[in-house]
C-alpha cells in the first residue's frame, strides 16, 4: 500500500494503531508523512513526536538504518504534483512479512513469519535505539550513540542550561557561543559534519538543480540560514537543501549525509583561518599605516551602506521613534514582487485588512508567498509595518507565521510571508461547511499549537513579546492545519523583568481585549492570556464571542460558557459538529482552562506555561471564578453585536488602530 498523500484529493494515507489488542478503534500511536519542503515521515503518540525518518528525497532516507540494502524488501518513493508516498515491496513473494504498530510499547516492528518454528520473528524495530527518539538532544544538539553522554552540542554551540545539561536533561538544547556574526568576514563560516541524519525539514528550503557551492552562497546571504547540504541523499552532489533557525533532531549515523553547519569562522577547524590570523598580525606589525588606511576605508564604506539603509527605515519612523533599528530581513525589489503577483492581479488577491490588500505570489524559485501591501490611502500602518518587520526578523517558531522578507521602494511598503494554503482560522471555523472538516483532534491541536506559540512569545524568545491582538482571524493554517500566529503590527517588546505596560492608545479588537487593557490601557502577558481564553472558547464552540444569538443574560460567548459551567452542563458548549467525537474529559479540561484564562483580575489568570501544562496533563485544575465579561452594556437599538467585529477573509490581517 501507499503511505503518504494524494494531494489532489487531500487524502492522507497513514498508519494508526489499535487502542489495544482487543479494541480495533483508532489509538494514539500514528505514523504519517508530513509535507514539508522535503517530505519525511513521523511517528506520534498523541501530540508527542516519537520518531522521524529523515527526508525521503532520493533513493533512501538518511534516518532509517533499515532502509539500506537488504535481502527482504525494496521500497519506492514518489513525489510529484499529484502524490507523495513511499511503498514497500517484498523481493520474494513466498516470504510473509508484516508491519505492526504496537501502541502498548510505542514501537513499529517489521515481523517475518518463520514456517518451520511457526513464530513471528522481529526483523526491524523503530525507534531502534536512544538516538532514534525524536529530538532527544534538543535544538542544535546531536546524538552520538557510542559517546558518554550520548548528547553533544554541535561545534560552535554550548548548552542553553548547563545545569540541566549536566543532569542529563538535554531538552533545552544548545545555543551559539556568541562569537558568530552574520555576514562579517572571518566571522562567518561552515563546519562540515560527516554522517549525519539531516535535521527536521519543517523550516527548510530546497532547490533540485542548485550546486553545492551555489547552496552555500544562498545560505550565506540569509542570516536565518543555519545549515545546508546536498539534496540528493546519495551524496551525488546534486541539489540544495537549506535549514533556517534551530537544527532539530540530529544524530550521527553511518549511512548519514554531509551537513554544513553555520558557525563562527574560528570553529570551522580549517588551517586557513589560523594562517590568515598570522598573516594579519604580521601585516599590522609591518605596516600600521596601511592598516589604518584600510580601516578608514572600511568605516567609510560601512557608514555609506548603513546610511542608505537607514534612509529607508527613517522614512517609516515618527520623529519620536528611535532611528537606529535594523530590519535584519531580506529586502526584495519591487520588480520581483510584481512578477510574483502578476502585477498585483485581481485573481491573485487573497483579501484585504486595515493594513491593505494581500496577494498570493510565486517567486522565481517556486516558493509560494503572500504579499501584504501597505495601502497608499491608509492613514495608519507605518508604525505597525516597521514594528512587524523588526519583530518577525527576531522570532522563529513553528507556530508563528514566517516572514520571508520585505520590499521598500518609493511609496511602496510590503511584507512578504510564507503562503498559508488553508487561509485564516476564522474562514474555516465559522464557515458552516468547512467547519465540519475540523474534528475534535484538529481543534485541540490548533489551540494547543496557539498556546505553544504564545508561550514562545512570552517566555522562550530572545525578547518578551506581548501580541495585543490575538484573535481567530490572526491565526493562519498551513496545508496540514497547523496554526501559526500572525500580525505583529501591534505587538510590544518588553524586557525580561517587565511584566506590565501602559498605553494611552488602545489598539486591538473589541471582544478579545482584557478588561484592564480595554478600560485602563494596561497590557501584559496576562492580557494575551485573556485573548487566548476567548479564542479557546470560540474554537471549541464554533461560535464567535460577539453573536446576536446569545440570550440577554449571557451577554456573549464568555457569559454563555460561564452559565453552562455553573449549571454543570459544560459539554453543551461543544460545537455540534464535534460533540459526538470529542473526548469528554479533554473537552471539560479545555473549557475549564479557558475560563481560568478569562478571570477578571490578571493575577487570577495562569501564565502560558501553566496553560500548556493544564492542556497536556491530567492534574486537578483550580475552580474558576466569574470571568471578566467586558461586554455588559446594552447595545444601541438596531446595532447587531457582530457588526463591529469583522471576520477577515484574507490570510494576513492587521487590526484597526481603534478598538472595534
Amino acid at each position: 500500500m501507499k503511505v503518504g498523500w494524494d494531494k489532489k484529493r487531500g487524502i492522507d494515507w497513514r498508519l494508526t494503531a489499535w487502542k489495544n489488542w482487543d479494541d480495533p478503534s483508532s489509538g494514539e500511536f500514528i505514523s504519517a508523512m508530513i509535507l514539508t519542503p522535503n517530505p519525511e515521515s513521523f511517528m506520534w503518540k498523541g501530540l508527542r513526536k516519537l520518531y522521524r525518518t529523515g527526508p525521503w528525497t532520493g533513493p533512501r532516507t538518511t534516518g532509517i538504518i533499515g532502509l539500506t540494502q537488504n535481502p527482504l524488501y525494496n521500497y519506492d518513493f514518489l513525489s510529484n504534483e499529484d502524490e507523495v508516498y513511499y511503498m514497500f515491496t517484498l523481493k520474494n513473494s513466498s516470504i510473509i512479512s508484516i508491519i505492526v504498530f504496537n501502541q502498548t510499547i510505542s514501537l513499529r516492528q517489521r515481523l517475518v513469519w518463520i514456517p518451520e518454528s511457526k513464530i513471528w520473528s522481529v526483523y526491524q524495530t523503530l525507534p531502534q535505539d536512544n538516538c532514534d527518539i525524536y529530538n532527544v538532544c534538543g535544538a542544535n544538539g546531536h546524538c552520538v550513540l557510542d559517546a558518554s553522554p550520548i548528547c553533544q552540542c554541535l561545534d560552535g554551540f554550548k548548552p542553553k542550561s548547563p545545569q540541566q545539561w549536566n543532569a542529563t536533561d538535554w531538552s533545552q538544547g544548545c545555543m551559539r557561543n556568541g562569537n558568530w556574526s552574520c555576514g562579517v568576514k572571518n566571522k562567518d563560516g561552515f563546519k562540515k559534519i560527516v554522517g549525519m541524519k539531516l535535521p527536521d525539514t519543517t523550516h527548510s528550503w530546497i532547490d533540485e538543480k542548485m550546486t553545492l557551492d551555489d547552496c552555500k552562497a544562498r545560505c550565506l546571504k540569509n542570516c536565518s540560514c543555519s545549515a545546508y547540504s546536498n539534496l540528493d541523499s546519495t551524496g551525488a552532489g546534486s541539489g540544495c537543501s537549506i535549514w533556517f533557525g534551530d537544527l532539530v533532531d540530529l544524530r550521527v549515523i553511518q549511512s548519514g549525509n554531509d551537513l554544513y553547519i553555520r558557525v563562527d569562522a574560528s570553529d570551522t577547524g580549517g588551517k586557513n583561518g589560523h594562517t590568515k590570523t598570522i598573516i594579519l598580525a604580521i601585516s599590522i606589525t609591518i605596516s600600521l599605516v596601511l592598516v589604518i588606511l584600510l580601516a578608514f576605508t572600511y568605516i567609510y564604506i560601512t557608514k555609506a551602506k548603513r546610511k542608505e539603509k537607514m534612509e529607508k527605515i527613517t522614512r517609516l519612523e515618527d520623529k519620536d521613534e528611535d532611528t537606529h533599528e535594523d530590519f535584519e530581513l531580506p529586502i526584495f525589489d519591487q520588480v520581483t514582487i510584481l512578477k510574483a503577483t502578476n502585477n498585483f492581479s485581481f485573481n491573485n488577491k487573497l483579501g484585504e485588512g486595515g493594513f491593505g490588500p494581500v496577494y498570493k505570489g510565486i517567486l522565481l524559485d517556486g516558493q509560494e508567498i503572500a504579499v501584504k501591501r501597505l495601502s497608499k490611502s491608509s492613514g495608519q500602518g507605518l508604525k505597525e509595518f516597521k514594528n512587524e518587520v523588526i519583530l518577525c526578523a527576531k522570532l522563529q517558531h513553528r507556530n508563528l507565521v514566517k516572514v520571508v522578507g520585505c520590499c521598500i521602494e518609493g511609496d511602496e511598503k510590503m511584507l512578504i510571508y510564507e503562503y498559508m494554503s488553508n487561509n485564516s482560522l476564522d474562514s474555516v471555523l465559522f464557515d458552516p461547511i468547512q467547519s465540519k472538516l475540523l474534528d475534535w483532534s484538529a481543534r485541540f491541536n490548533i489551540l494547543f499549537g496557539i498556546a505553544r506559540g504564545l508561550l514562545y512569545l512570552h517566555q522562550d524568545s530572545r525578547l518578551r513579546i506581548i501580541h495585543r491582538d490575538l484573535k481567530v482571524s490572526n491565526i493562519l493554517l498551513d496545508n496540514e492545519m497547523n496554526p501559526k500566529i500572525s500580525d505583529f503590527g501591534l505587538a510590544r517588546m518588553c524586557g525580561d523583568d517587565q511584566i506590565q505596560g501602559r498605553t494611552n492608545r488602545i489598539v486591538g479588537t473589541y471582544g478579545y481585549m482584557a478588561p484592564e487593557y480595554a478600560i485602563d490601557g494596561l497590557f501584559s502577558i496576562k492580557s494575551d492570556v485573556f485573548s487566548f481564553g476567548v479564542l479557546l472558547l470560540e474554537i471549541i464552540s464554533g461560535k464567535k464571542n460577539r453573536e446576536i444569538s446569545y440570550q440577554e443574560h449571557d451577554h456573549n460567548l464568555i457569559g454563555y460558557a460561564w452559565r453552562l459551567w455553573k449549571d454543570e452542563m459544560p459539554l453543551k458548549l461543544i460545537d455540534d459538529n464535534v460533540r459526538d467525537s470529542c473526548i469528554e474529559s479533554e473537552a471539560v479540561r479545555c473549557i475549564q482552562t479557558g475560563l481560568l484564562c478569562l478571570q477578571h483580575h490578571p493575577d487570577d489568570r495562569p501564565n502560558m506555561t501553566s496553560v500548556v501544562v493544564m492542556l497536556s496533563s491530567e492534574n486537578t485544575l483550580p475552580e474558576p471564578k466569574e470571568p471578566g465579561f467586558l461586554i455588559n452594556k446594552p447595545r444601541a437599538e438596531g446595532e447587531p453585536s457582530s457588526e463591529r467585529q469583522t471576520s477577515s477573509t484574507n490570510e494576513i490581517t492587521i487590526s484597526l488602530l481603534d478598538a472595534r
